[in-house]
């Protein structure tokens, strides 16, 4: 896939829909650098938003459902995002793919939240817990001037609306232990939304060193600790 085609098909696709966008601290960007692009997940829209309102195109990781079921698997090749192994799996072929596309200076990104935020009807100001994956790859990769990059997205104006029954789609991704309960998969579309630029966190030779040591679990927690707390504090302030 074309470098450029991600980001593309993202400019067609909000043009489309008609979303505006409100870009905050647009300077914290580094211009040319490799990036671990990390954000609140609400919304289908979030990876293109994300590529569009940073003029880069993003290789999102892509939860393991979203490759399986109709319309939404060809939405996220057309995005040339990476899809996670089924629940339960180690991720392995995601972190050698991640890790290669770092080292070649592009950019990736990763929802820490997880599946039930895009399962589950939440506020808009809400967040959910993040796992801690993203700091594991920024912590493997061997890539020089390496920025974890927390983002919010913050919608002032939105619809969201049930699309299908969960029991539904367990039909097409039976792995998927939260397709087993009762509900919809909810569809949020952003008419109005801010994007929120956090400060990038530069990843040292030091921390590195420090992840394969007996500090390792500490430093891991701590990284996704002040990264969880910058993009909540950066999502109060698109609301006020």
């Amino acid at each position: 896939m074309p470098l450029e085609k991600p980001l593309l098909v993202s400019q067609l696709f909000l043009s489309a829909l008609g979303t505006q966008r409100f870009l905050h601290y647009g300077d914290r960007l580094p211009s040319d650098s490799p990036l671990l692009v990390v954000s609140n997940h609400r919304s289908f829209l979030d990876a293109p938003l994300l590529m569009v309102t940073l003029n880069r195109s993003i290789r999102f990781a892509c939860h393991h459902y979203m490759s399986q079921v109709p319309v939404m698997r060809e939405f996220v090749e057309q995005l040339g995002c990476l899809t996670l192994e089924a629940p339960g799996r180690r991720q392995r072929s995601f972190f050698q793919q991640a890790t290669r596309l770092l080292q070649s200076r592009q950019v990736v990104g990763i929802f820490p939240e997880g599946t039930p935020s895009m399962l589950q009807v939440t506020a808009p100001q809400k967040m959910g817990e993040f796992q801690r994956g993203f700091v594991h790859l920024a912590l493997r990769a061997t890539v020089p001037d390496l920025a974890i990059l927390p983002v919010a997205i913050a919608a002032s104006q939105e619809t969201n609306r049930p699309v299908a029954p969960l029991k539904l789609l367990s039909l097409f991704d039976p792995s998927e232990p939260l397709f087993q309960q009762n509900g919809w998969h909810p569809m949020v579309i952003y008419q109005r939304v801010n994007v929120l630029i956090g400060s990038p966190h530069w990843v040292s030779q030091a921390e590195r060193q420090a992840y394969q040591g007996k500090g390792a679990k500490s430093l891991v927690d701590e990284l996704t600790h002040n990264c969880q707390m910058e993009i909540e504090n950066l999502l109060r302030q698109g609301y006020f």
